[in-house]
């Protein structure tokens, strides 16, 4: 059978349990992509299996209907969190015409170009201002200096691929990882710079990365916990959560992951300030209607 890149294809010897892409092919293995999940894999290419139009078509479906299931969350999470900021800014509702929003800025650095594009619709349509860039994982220590001093984010998202492999260690052993070491040395050289994680929040990882190194080397938020796959839009909702809550307020750990698709095991964090910053009065500019 004959495959090539670009194509979708399952797994025989994991029941077909996740949809992939090929991004390429070296002899008899290919380097597989999740196509939902931040998941990298290899496998044998007798091993993959097709995946036709019609299947294809459903697995889509299903996949959309929990990303807006998730999105619907979030929209009622957000109009919680405006109606209680309008009324303790507005002097109980009395002035919340008057207002005007200070929104975070997010750089979202990613090691796959389709989640790229996915993640930055997605921060488009919850309404943040993101700067979004491909780096492949493992550029990004060095790549990240130059990235921040540029657009001087308030957050950071450090994502793409990776894996655990237990051929090469235990869970404990950062080597067993297939890009873990690149994220946490990216978090690492970002807090360098910016030590205060109230200051410059970062999410850090990708499907079944190595949580506590992560955390450790400076990330407020950061996959994966129990070493499951995490959703490719997960760290988009971590984000716009940070974003959207007032710099007053504290985020609770599971405020944060409750509007996630993956939820706290492939999600944890510490607590951390919100970055929202509202203001009055607000004044129309000549050309506003």
């Amino acid at each position: 059978m004959n495959f090539s890149a670009g194509e979708r294809v399952t797994r025989q010897s994991h029941n077909h349990d996740l949809l992939f892409r090929i991004a390429s092919i070296t002899g008899d293995t290919a380097i597989l992509h999740g196509e939902d999940m931040r998941l990298a894999a290899d496998a044998p290419l007798d091993d993959l299996e097709h995946v036709g139009k019609r299947d294809l078509k459903m697995l889509k479906q299903k996949v959309r209907e929990q990303e807006e299931y998730s999105y619907r969350l979030f929209r009622q999470d957000y109009r919680l969190m405006k109606d209680k900021r309008d009324y303790h800014s507005g002097n109980g509702y009395q002035h919340t015409a008057g207002l005007f929003q200070l929104p975070a800025k997010v750089l979202h650095v990613d090691g796959d170009r389709t989640y790229l594009r996915k993640c930055t619709e997605l921060y488009q349509r919850v309404g943040l201002e993101v700067h979004g860039v491909y780096v492949h994982e493992q550029e990004m220590p060095q790549e990240i200096g130059p990235l921040v001093d540029a657009v001087q984010p308030n957050i950071i998202v450090i994502t793409g691929h990776d894996a655990f492999s237990e051929n090469k260690g235990a869970k404990s052993d950062l080597r067993a990882y297939r890009h873990s070491k690149y994220f946490t040395e990216t978090v690492v050289n970002i807090r360098k710079k910016n030590p205060r994680l109230d200051d410059l929040v970062i999410f850090a990882g990708a499907c079944q990365s190595h949580f506590e190194s992560l955390i450790r080397a400076g990330a407020n938020f950061a996959s994966s916990p129990s070493r499951i796959n995490i959703h490719a839009l997960d760290p988009v909702y971590i984000a716009a959560k940070i974003a959207y809550t007032p710099f007053m307020e504290k985020v609770a750990v599971w405020d944060v992951l409750r509007n996630t698709l993956t939820g706290e095991k492939g999600m944890g964090g510490v607590e951390t300030r919100g970055l929202l910053r509202t203001g009055m009065p607000y004044i129309p500019e000549e050309n506003d209607n």
